[in-house]
Order: structure tokens, then C-alpha cells, then sequence
């Protein structure tokens, strides 16, 4: 029996425990293991030493340095993030219908856990603390594996709120398991393990979640890399236009909102044009541009030509594509080519313009007059979230506790057969 089918039964066994637990119980299992973290920093800190001292040796850009380092500051948003958690609504067992048939029958919906769930994540260690805090609080059991650069800050932070469970109940602990293998093997065979998992959750760049989801047997929930535009259209207002461009650009480059490409309408173009370039510019941001885009910033550092490969890259680093457009039907018929269905934006005054674009564009979040960046569980008030699903079955956007539910019929009768 191999190491992976090992914790696969621990983790079921734990789901089966996790239905015992009362919603106190969840709640301060979940502050213990934030007060873990706080009080295991330097412990955290030492291993993640670790791991950026093995990336910076790879010569890993400075965006993914940026998902992978951890500081006092982060530990303390990790812990911050769990107890927020903690203290939102348990979503066990919650009554979503009721229906009373004719012939007597009680039928109450509710929300019950899926059970265990598998989240496979490259690069950012803070998804460990993310991912139990969410998988706990709605009473799943979760399998993490994380990537090669970050094993040592995940294996810190997994055994510190291990530890902190062992008070709980006897196997609570496994209610968060960590798989140290980092080879592609373990992922091969976990995505397999149909009799232990109920679903898998891939985080990470396209080519991780192109094989889950193409060779996973077990349900998944995609989350998509971020290809996000921005549409200026002919009636934006440019004093908005260019703060939510650079805020969605560079507030930080390496996330999945992250703004990567943008449309502008040609009657705004040689007015909107050089704004943005110069805000862009003092970012070292590098724009890459259609005909329109290269006559009008002509002569100017940082400015390339695009190719059509260009307008469907999600960058994660300072390079945006620029696509100019006669009409809004030309950008919605545009984005909806590139879209990878995450986070979408237009700037416009026109309400018409703003409607037409928020009903017609295919994204999972629809922007008017305001940055990508808010696609975010923090943001949305969901206190965390396990990823942003850009399928549109089971889950859409942010995942917050919510998204983590399945849910059961109960019926309850008085002797009546069919």
C-alpha cells in the first residue's frame, strides 16, 4: 500500500469524525491553531529561509519571490485570516428548503460538508493555513500538496496546526494532511484516489491545472489562471481610467487578478494612450501593442509590437498586452476570445455601455469602474477562499465556506409508501 493510499484513509476517517464536532469546537480548534502560528513565527520563518534561499539559487523571478516569502507581517495576516474564519457562520447543516408534498412527506435540504477534499498549490504557503481554515470550519477534511519551493514552509505551518488539533479529538489532527512528496508522481496518484477523495482543487499555473483537470478521476473544481483585461471605453473617465489600470497591473503582478491585457476604443486612444504609459512606464511596465498603440507611443522606451500569442498570456510580471477597438461589440467579441473566465473590467460613464458589458462578458467577475484586484474572498466578505473557480458547475468566483458544501435531502414521513 503506497504512503499516498495511507493518508488517503486517515483523511476519510477524519471527515468521519469531523460530522461529530459541534460549531464551538470547530471555532476554537481553529483560534488554537491561529495562536500556533503567531507563536510558531520564527519556527515558519526559519524554514521558509529555506525555500527562498533555493528559489533565489534557481534565479525564480521576483513576482514569485514576492508569493513565496514569508515575514512576520504575513504570518500575522495567515493567523488574522484563520480567525476570521473561525467566527463566520457554520455552514453545516443549514436548512436551505423545505417542501411538504401532498401525500405528508417532509423534505429539508441542507448543507453537508463533500468530505475530503485534495488542494493541489504551487509557490504560496499562506494557501496552507488558507486552505485549512476553510476545509475546517465547513467540517471537510483536506490533503494538501503544495510545490518543491515551498515544502518547508508548508511542512512548518501543517505541523504546527496538526499540533495544535491533537486536543481536540482523537484524529482530528488528520483533518489536515500534507503529502512531502513533491514529485509529479504524487500528483498522478492522488488525483486518482477515488475511494478516499471527493475533490480536488487545483491552484497554480496552467500547466498544473491542465493535467489535474485533464487526467484527475476524481471531480475537480478549476481554478483558472488569470488572463484579466481592462476595456477603456470611448466614454471613460481617465482620472479613474489610469489609478485602476496600475493599481491592477502593479499592486502586485504575480496573482491570478492581476490585470494582463487591455482594451481601449480608438476615439479615447491618442488621449488615453500616453496617460497610461506614462503611469505604466514609471512601473517599468512593458506594453506590447497593436498598430494604433505602436503610431501613437512612437519613439517611446518600453513599447513593443504584439503578437496574437501576446493578447492570451497571462504575463504574472510587468508586461501588458494593449488591443485598441473601433466599438464596444469589438471588445466584448475580443475579451470573450482571450477571457480565461476570471476577472473582466470596463471603464466607462455610459450606464448602456457598462450594462450591456457586464450581462454579455463570460467571467466569473464583471468589473464597472473598478479594479480586478478586488476578486478576492477577503474582499467579498467571505473571510478567506480556497481558490476562484472560472467553471461555471458547482462553483463560480471566490470559494468561500459555502462553495465547500454539498448538500442532502432529509425526508422525513409518517408510514407512507409509494
Amino acid at each position: 500500500m503506497s504512503d499516498l493510499i495511507s493518508l488517503g484513509k486517515a483523511a476519510k476517517k477524519a471527515a468521519y469524525t469531523m460530522a461529530l464536532l459541534q460549531d464551538d469546537e470547530k471555532r476554537e480548534a481553529l483560534i488554537k491553531a491561529a495562536d500556533g502560528i503567531l507563536a510558531g513565527a520564527d519556527r515558519i520563518i526559519s524554514a521558509n529561509d529555506k525555500d527562498m534561499e533555493a528559489a533565489r539559487a534557481k534565479g525564480t523571478s521576483p513576482a514569485m519571490l514576492d508569493r513565496l516569502v514569508l515575514n512576520e507581517k504575513k504570518i500575522g495576516e495567515m493567523a488574522h485570516g484563520m480567525k476570521e474564519v473561525a467566527e463566520l457562520p457554520d455552514p453545516n447543516g443549514q436548512l436551505m428548503e423545505t417542501i411538504e408534498r401532498p401525500n405528508g412527506l417532509i423534505i429539508e435540504k441542507r448543507r453537508v460538508p463533500v468530505g475530503v477534499i485534495a488542494i493541489i498549490y504551487e509557490s504560496r504557503p499562506n494557501v496552507t493555513a488558507d486552505a485549512f481554515a476553510l476545509t475546517f470550519r465547513s467540517g471537510n477534511a483536506c490533503i494538501l500538496r503544495g510545490g518543491s519551493d515551498a515544502i518547508n514552509s508548508n511542512s512548518a505551518i501543517t505541523d504546527i496546526i496538526r499540533e495544535s488539533l491533537k486536543g481536540v479529538r482523537p484524529g482530528t489532527e488528520d483533518s489536515v494532511i500534507l503529502v512531502r512528496d513533491t514529485s509529479h508522481e504524487s500528483v498522478t496518484e492522488l488525483i486518482k484516489m477515488r475511494q478516499y477523495l471527493d475533490l480536488v482543487i487545483p491552484r497554480g499555473g496552467a500547466g498544473l491545472i491542465r493535467n489535474v483537470v485533464s487526467n484527475s478521476t476524481v471531480p475537480v473544481i478549476e481554478t483558472g489562471t488569470g488572463n484579466c483585461h481592462v476595456y477603456v471605453d470611448k466614454d471613460a473617465d481617465l482620472e479613474k481610467a489610469v489609478p485602476i489600470i496600475v493599481n491592477g497591473k502593479t499592486q502586485r503582478m504575480g496573482v491570478c487578478n492581476a490585470v494582463e491585457s487591455l482594451v481601449i476604443h480608438r476615439d479615447i486612444a491618442e488621449k488615453a494612450l500616453p496617460l497610461i504609459y506614462s503611469a505604466l512606464h514609471e512601473k517599468d511596465v512593458e506594453l506590447r501593442g497593436d498598430d494604433t498603440v505602436l503610431s501613437e507611443l512612437n519613439g517611446k522606451g518600453g513599447v513593443n509590437p504584439a503578437s496574437e500569442e501576446d493578447y492570451g498570456t497571462e504575463y504574472l510580471g510587468p508586461v501588458i498586452s494593449v488591443k485598441t477597438v473601433s466599438s464596444l461589440d469589438e471588445a466584448i467579441e475580443h475579451i470573450n476570445r482571450f477571457t480565461t473566465h476570471h476577472s473582466e473590467c470596463i471603464i466607462t460613464e455610459n450606464k448602456a455601455s457598462a450594462e450591456s458589458f457586464l450581462k454579455r462578458i463570460d467571467a466569473a467577475c464583471v468589473y464597472h469602474n473598478a479594479s480586478t484586484r478586488f476578486t478576492d474572498g477577503f474582499e467579498f466578505g467571505f473571510g478567506a477562499e480556497i481558490g476562484i473557480s472560472t467553471q461555471k458547475i458547482h462553483a463560480r468566483g471566490p470559494m468561500g465556506l459555502n462553495e465547500l458544501m454539498s448538500y442532502k435531502y432529509e425526508i422525513r414521513g409518517s408510514g407512507q409508501i409509494r
